[in-house]
């Protein structure tokens, strides 16, 4: 399901059961990342199917990329593998009007 920015950090502020995904690259990771998000890269192919493979079907997913094209396409597929509440964040990272963190190095 698509929601807007400020739908989907309402949202996300008041699901107790929520997982952050994000599905950019590593590079562009580092212009930031929201806070306690996953890191896993659509981009990887067959290693982003394994990793999504390795979590909690029973957890809401709130998930993004840079624009939110890429981050629509992860929801799909998620569905497919049988995540029944998955959130594209509408505008992606570029458009995120919340806290941002920094990944280690």
């Amino acid at each position: 399901m698509d929601l807007s920015q400020q739908d989907w950090k309402k949202q996300l502020d008041r699901d107790q059961n929520a997982v952050i995904l994000d599905v950019r690259t590593s590079d562009e990771c580092s212009d930031g990342i929201i806070p306690q998000a996953i890191f896993n890269d659509i981009y990887k192919g067959q290693l982003f199917i394994d990793k999504l493979n390795e979590l909690d079907i029973s957890k809401n997913y709130y998930v993004y990329c840079k624009a939110g094209a890429r981050s629509a396409q992860a929801c799909v597929i998620m569905n497919q593998m049988g995540f029944e509440n998955t959130y594209n964040l509408v505008g992606g990272f570029m458009k995120w009007i919340g806290d941002v963190a920094f990944m280690e190095d």
